[in-house]
């Protein structure tokens, strides 16, 4: 057989180790990664959902209280003015404000009311106007020509003259620009008189304009009617909720509110709404979810590529751990497998002890004759001449008996040679049926003075398989020394027989010993486990048996039934990729 035949089987059988070693490092790899990637995912998971709900509600948080205070200061700024007008409408009488008539314009009182105003609050007030009770603005102080202007049809002078004072909403009026009054009614010598004052619209409208959030958050002022009250400084969807809550009054007036809309360009947007004017007004802040959002987006985006980092690092590290492992399970079995083979020798060595009794009375008797012809024979030549005597014919009788116990003790201690020999764990083509008699002719003399009788029962045509044959001849020989030491001195049978099952060379032996007891049945191929007295078994023949049979891809099997014996049985598959008869000296040949 040539050397690469002879590698075939330990070719395939390292490349299966190989396949096995990549599978179970792949198999590592993903227990590693799972292990470690999911709760990295279900942690960064809750903890980003649970920062992304936090910071959503800070946003909102933020933009109410800044809403919020800054409805507080158009408030503050609104009821200061009303006071300023209060106060002066206390402090002065109608009479003194329309007088003197006939004087300049310049020099009246209201006119140094009005430059006092701007004095102290710059261009908050445009104009100061002092009406009477049926709508007739008798004193005036401003740009515009309204003296004398009639304001009786005015919503603003009705809803005053109703109350103590008034703010109005936002208008254009006589003067034809958009402004609001702050009025307030004074009762003089019985008649009621209302004091009014213009507001400037574009110093109250940079208000609210400069407020500002982000790159998308602007401001603005709503009334009741859905107008603006200020300019909103983009585009304004009033027809979407909260404006139409507001406008339609399903909106708690005295409460700041926030809430979730769709703005002019379909993008989704915050609105907070503070309540101005005792609910008359409102005032809204509007920025668009993904720019108030944008620094939860980074943040987003921050811990996504911290856990894919930490994903790559824990891949990196699986591979790592998995690659170690399989170098050391590789050397583990290496070991593994010099052990093994040292346990085989040792066990081996242990046989050659049971053999060496039997042996040695085996290769005595063959000896024994031989010394007794060759002394016969000396005694003849001694007596006689050998070519004219007459024991010629005794001589030569004398001489082949020497011959044949000569070969006789050649064969037995070639084939003691031949077990004792260092095992081969080269797999080659293997007859089972050889094997089987070797280890017969082996046992034959130890048997013979224990009262036992070795039955065969071998087919013919059983399928060569791909073993070791020294190996395999250690399995059969600790089984049946085995079944030979159950029997004991009483006498029985141990019974080989070979088949051939479902493609697979099978061997049994069977023994009419005591049998097995089934508390013991499961630590059999245990190493170390004996039953026999201590000194006369290592416990390791059917350890062996196992290791090897399993190396070999086959099984091997037990039934007992006490007091009535034990069967072993041996199944090995088909020699597969084995072409040819090794050319190497057999075990059967020896």
């Amino acid at each position: 057989m040539s050397q690469e035949n002879k590698a075939g089987p330990n070719h395939s059988k390292a490349s299966d180790l190989t396949k096995s070693y990549r599978l179970l490092s792949r198999k590592m790899v993903l227990a590693v990664v799972l292990v470690s990637f999911i709760p990295l995912l279900i942690t960064g998971g809750i903890i980003l959902s649970r920062f992304s709900s936090a910071f959503q509600k800070i946003v909102k948080l933020h933009l109410e209280v800044l809403v919020q205070k800054h409805g507080n200061d158009i408030n503050r700024f609104l009821t200061n003015r009303l006071g300023d007008i209060r106060v002066m409408a206390r402090s002065t009488t109608p009479e003194d404000l329309a007088e003197p008539v006939q004087a300049p314009l310049e020099s009246g009182l209201i006119n140094q009311k009005l430059a006092l105003l701007k004095e102290e609050y710059g261009g908050v007030y445009v104009d100061l106007g002092l009406v009477d009770y049926w709508g007739t603005q008798v004193a005036y102080a401003g740009p515009f020509n309204l003296l004398r202007a009639n304001y009786a049809e005015s919503d603003w002078f009705k809803k005053t003259i109703k109350s103590e004072h008034f703010i109005s909403d936002v208008f254009t009026g006589l003067r034809g620009s958009p402004h609001f009054i702050i009025a307030v009614k004074q009762a003089w010598l019985g008649q009621d008189w209302i004091l009014r004052a213009t507001i400037d619209f574009d110093y109250f409208n940079s208000l609210v304009e400069n407020i500002q959030v982000g790159r998308t958050g602007f401001a603005f002022i709503l009334n009741r009617r859905g107008e603006f009250q200020t300019k909103p400084r983009f585009e304004v969807a009033l027809n979407q909720s909260p404006y139409q809550d507001f406008i339609n009054g399903r909106l708690d007036p005295k409460r700041t509110s926030i809430s979730m809309t769709t703005d002019a360009t379909g993008r989704e947007a915050i609105v907070a709404m503070a309540p101005l004017k005792g609910g008359e007004w409102v005032l809204c802040c509007q920025q668009q979810a993904a720019d108030a959002y944008t620094d939860l987006r980074n943040a987003q985006l921050l811990a996504l590529a911290a856990i894919l980092l930490s994903g790559l690092v824990i891949v990196a590290v699986a591979f790592l751990i998995a690659r170690r492992m399989i170098e050391r399970l590789s050397m583990a079995d290496t070991e593994k497998a010099d052990m093994n083979e040292k346990v085989i020798e040792a066990g081996r060595l242990a046989s050659i002890g049971e053999l060496a009794a039997g042996i040695a009375h085996e290769i005595n008797n063959p000896v024994a004759i031989m010394v007794e012809e060759a002394g016969w024979i000396e005694d003849l030549l001694g007596d006689e001449d050998v070519e004219s005597s007459e024991n010629l014919t005794e001589i030569q009788r004398s001489v082949t008996q020497i011959k044949t116990q000569g070969a006789r003790c050649k064969e037995i201690t070639h084939k003691l040679l031949s077990f004792a020999r260092k095992t081969d764990p080269l797999i080659r083509e293997v007859q089972l049926n050889d094997v089987v008699g070797d280890v017969v002719s082996l046992l034959k003399q130890k048997t013979r003075y224990v009262n036992v009788n070795i039955d065969t029962d071998l087919v013919t045509d059983l399928p060569n398989i791909a073993a070791s044959p020294s190996e395999l001849q250690q399995v059969l020989l600790n089984l049946v020394n085995n079944a030979v030491d159950a029997i004991g001195s009483s006498g029985g049978t141990v019974r080989l027989t070979t088949r051939e099952e479902g493609g697979m060379a099978v061997f049994r032996v069977s023994d009419d010993g005591p049998g097995i007891p089934e508390a013991i049945m499961a630590r059999i191929f245990d190493p170390f486990f004996t039953t026999k007295p201590v000194g006369q078994g290592t416990g390791l023949g059917l350890s062996i048996c196992y290791g090897i049979v399993n190396k070999l891809n086959g099984r091997i099997e037990v039934e007992s039934v006490v007091g009535q014996g034990t069967v072993f049985t041996v199944r090995l598959p088909e020699a597969k990729g084995v072409s040819g008869q090794d050319s190497g000296p057999n075990i059967g040949s020896c």
